[in-house]
């Protein structure tokens, strides 16, 4: 029989990035679930602060070269690889000249949140969507962890529809006591619909808070996740009203089995 497949879209995972609640999920999960006897695949995005030469990442040149059209712009996307030994597991960057050559992840060092973090995170999500179709392989699972990864659901169930590769994926998408403070930017709907996506869908990108990227994402999601022990109310409560397959806190101990079960139902 074959193996189900599951795809990780993860916003930090350790040792490229510094040791976090999400970072550790990210980087414990996926092995864990290999070691369950599932195929996986992960993605991240290549920020800036992931010091390249330590983590031996290297360009896969047969996946990189695309170029992805945001707000009329056309930016090249670029493939990096990184194996975590102990794991027995690759983990891919994508990674971009213009969004992601800068010294810190979604906030500069005073704090200040990227006023290009919308662009950038439909072009991390698009990035690895487009890198999975030319690798061929059709994920049965697709689990999407941190805010910045919110737009992946969106463009697996209203871009990637009727592409054999995503048609029959289940999403989960975890929610994480992460945020932003600030909503992104206020064209963000124009530029999710410019790659037809139909209004209605994303009606809620008119104001393109945290809550209203969380709930579009619980939305488009076959099911959820609550990730951390404490989240967003407004996002918890949403959640659990959503009628979509909800999976309460786990922790440390419990999360790895909980999660391959869920999996297993959807």
């Amino acid at each position: 029989m074959e193996k189900t497949k599951v795809l990780f879209i993860s916003q930090e995972i350790t040792p490229y990035l510094s040791e976090n609640e999400m970072s550790l999920s990210s980087r414990n999960l996926p092995q864990g679930i290999q070691e369950r006897n599932k195929e996986i695949r992960t993605f991240m995005p290549r920020f800036g602060s992931i010091n390249e030469r330590r983590n031996q990442l290297h360009e896969v040149i047969r996946l990189s070269g695309m170029n992805l059209i945001i707000n009329d712009t056309d930016h090249p996307l670029i493939i990096k690889v990184a194996s975590i030994q102990a794991a027995r597991m690759q983990v891919y960057f994508i990674d971009n000249e213009d969004y992601f050559q800068r010294k810190f992840t979604t906030v500069d060092e005073d704090g200040t949140e990227f006023a290009d973090n919308d662009e950038r995170a439909i072009f991390f999500a698009r990035g690895v969507l487009e890198t999975i179709k030319k690798l061929r392989w059709a994920p049965d699972i697709v689990h999407c962890q941190g805010w910045f990864t919110g737009l992946a659901p969106l463009l697996i169930k209203k871009t990637m529809n009727d592409d054999p590769f995503f048609a029959k994926s289940k999403v989960v998408y975890s929610i994480f006591n992460d945020g932003f403070t600030n909503p992104l930017d206020k064209e963000l709907k124009s530029k999710v619909k410019a790659l037809g996506i139909a209004e209605k869908d994303i009606k809620l990108l008119e104001d393109p808070s945290f809550e209203n990227l969380s709930k579009l994402a619980i939305n488009m999601s076959d099911g959820v996740i609550k990730a951390s022990p404490e989240i967003n109310p407004e996002v918890e409560k949403y959640a659990k009203e959503s009628g979509k397959v909800f999976l309460d806190f786990q922790d440390s101990e419990s999360y790895i089995d909980a999660f391959n079960a869920f999996y297993d139902s959807l």
